[in-house]
């Protein structure tokens, strides 16, 4: 077994950070021996004598002045010695860190900048017992070697392919986040296998102008580097499954993120109906599922960014999911997306994702497993980028309810702007910041009485809206939940139905929704009093039979 020696040198009575490093070397199968605060450099170069360790882990957090005199006696002592080759390691604020850096005296520093795992990677890399393993390759995989740390996942996408390669090449370097999600702009997502349908006046508008596999593969290639990181990208509008295929041979996609009811009429990014769409979605959630690929379908927060009441946003939290594992999915990514609509309270937040979360983790057997994805709502954010970083710590925190396997930053920019790679880096530092002193010992959000009088309202009320859409199709299909013409045909009558989707001639729009209490309800027209989904839903079956 290879051995450490940590002290803090000189005058220096700061063992905090030393004695951590020493735990956490310990935990990677090295023995440590610990000298303790203000060690002088006589005393510690008897010890290395005595104790012969393989690597001496120092640390100094008084003044850089300071730190320069006592390095360039700590050669002297080294010398006189004849202590040659000892592999050492140094630890201390930046400013001191800068100054050992010129002293060739240290195989390694850390200022307390470096990414989240950069201490174990080190470790594991110098001859302690423990096996070094790389980050996985996969999604499960990277999930099991962090959980319960969350992996964490960023959108990118800058106006050029050029800009965007480089941004990537940065942020996998920089090592603050597990998963590089691509957003193309909007003419690669509705025309990418159909070019000549492009408006090249909207090139970049949305996302990165990606127009070939090429292109893909390029990004990909550049982001072989620092802590490897995942990459995935949204699904196309149209042309599902040449996306899907193009995506695993060029960036091998970490996982699908298909809608069930949208990229359609609904929100007029393609011209297909709501019956095609979920048919041609659940085509592409089988193509995944045949290659063991998880897939997520991003459907749910569609609703609630279209001011849908909470009933119905859990409603379609779980038909989401329950489509997926029907078309055979194993491993099933649930996004929850907070903040949305605007104007919810934490506690109804949180109610709300624990309703969707017991819905679809109801679903959890042998052969379908969920990971949980928490995110803030990009309508959230602020445009003063000072304000923004709050509104990003606090909905981190909010979000950690869920104990979440992924943890979706959204950048504290994106309020304002497409994000650059340097605030994305920022944005995930802030998030490891909000992780590094809330993941163990948070207070448990989840058992307010609040939070749990709404959780249970929202699970029986959506259980009303599931029996409705039995009901309604119960004559028309073996399996209502499932079918595309049922779905489509609630959406039509307005069994589902949002506020936003007034004057659509393809769905109804006709639903009035009021947020109260900091909660979303369905309500009266006419008195704006809650409406109840029993209520609601018993007008619309005498619609149906007449």
């Amino acid at each position: 077994m290879k051995k450490i020696l940590g002290a803090a040198i000189g005058s220096c009575v700061h063992v905090g950070g030393l004695n951590h490093f020493l735990k956490i070397a310990g935990s990677e199968g090295f023995s440590t021996v610990s000298c303790g605060p203000a060690v002088p450099l006589k005393r510690l170069i008897r010890i290395i004598k005595e104790e012969k360790p393989d690597i001496v882990a120092l640390s100094y957090r008084l003044t850089p002045d300071s730190a320069s005199s006592l390095f360039s006696e700590l050669k002297r002592e080294l010398e006189a010695a004849g202590i040659k080759g000892q592999r050492m390691i140094f630890g201390g604020t930046p400013p001191v860190v800068a100054v050992a850096s010129v002293t060739g005296l240290f195989e390694r520093l850390f200022d307390g900048t470096e990414p989240p795992g950069s201490v174990r990677e080190y470790l594991r890399g110098s001859g302690g017992s423990a096996t070094h393993t790389r980050e996985a390759g996969t999604l499960t995989g990277r999930i099991g070697q962090k959980y319960p740390y969350p992996l964490l996942r960023h959108h990118f996408g800058r106006p050029t392919v050029e800009e965007t390669l480089d941004g990537v090449e940065k942020i996998a370097y920089a090592g603050v986040l597990d998963i590089i999600s691509l957003g193309p702009d909007q003419n690669a997502q509705e025309h990418f296998f159909h070019p000549e349908e492009m408006d090249h006046s909207q090139d970049g508008a949305g996302g990165v102008p990606l127009r070939s596999a090429a292109d893909m593969e390029a990004i990909y290639r550049r982001s072989r580097c620092g802590n490897y990181p995942l990459v995935r990208c949204y699904a196309g509008t149209r042309d599902q499954i040449r996306w899907a295929e193009m995506s695993v041979a060029t960036i091998n996609n970490a996982w699908g993120a298909i809608p069930l009811c949208w990229y359609s009429v609904v929100d007029g990014r393609s011209a297909r109906t709501v019956e095609e769409a979920i048919h041609e979605h659940r085509q592409v959630m089988s193509w995944y599922a045949a290659r063991d690929i998880p897939v997520e379908v991003n459907e749910s927060h569609q609703w609630s960014l279209r001011d849908a009441h909470d009933s119905l946003a859990v409603t379609m939290a779980f038909l989401a999911a329950y489509n997926a594992k029907k078309a055979g999915v194993k491993d099933y990514v649930s996004q929850y997306m907070f903040n949305t609509p605007p104007g919810t309270s934490a506690e109804m937040d949180i109610a709300k994702m624990l309703a969707k979360q017991e819905l679809i983790e109801g679903l959890v057997d042998s052969d379908f497993k969920v990971y949980r994805e928490v995110r803030a709502g990009l309508a959230h954010f602020s445009s003063n980028p000072y304000y923004a970083k709050g509104q990003l710590a606090a909905s981190a925190v909010i979000s950690l309810a869920l104990k979440p396997h992924i943890l979706h930053v959204v950048g504290f920019s994106e309020g304002d702007h497409a994000i650059y790679p340097e605030e994305l880096i920022e944005s995930c530092d802030i998030v490891h910041g909000v992780l590094h002193n809330t993941l163990h010992g948070l207070p448990d959000m989840t058992s307010g009485e609040r939070v749990e009088q709404r959780r249970r309202e929202l699970i029986e009320e959506a259980g009303i809206l599931l029996e409705a859409l039995n009901d309604y199709g119960n004559d028309k299909s073996e399996d209502p939940w499932s079918d595309p013409a049922v779905i489509a045909g609630a959406i039509r009558t307005g069994l589902f139905d949002a506020p936003h989707f007034l004057n659509n001639e393809h769905l109804c729009g006709k639903i009035v929704t009021k947020l109260i209490d900091g909660a979303w309800y369905a309500v009266d027209p006419d008195s704006g009093n809650i409406t109840g989904e029993k209520l609601r839903t018993d007008k619309l079956r005498k619609t149906w039979q007449g």
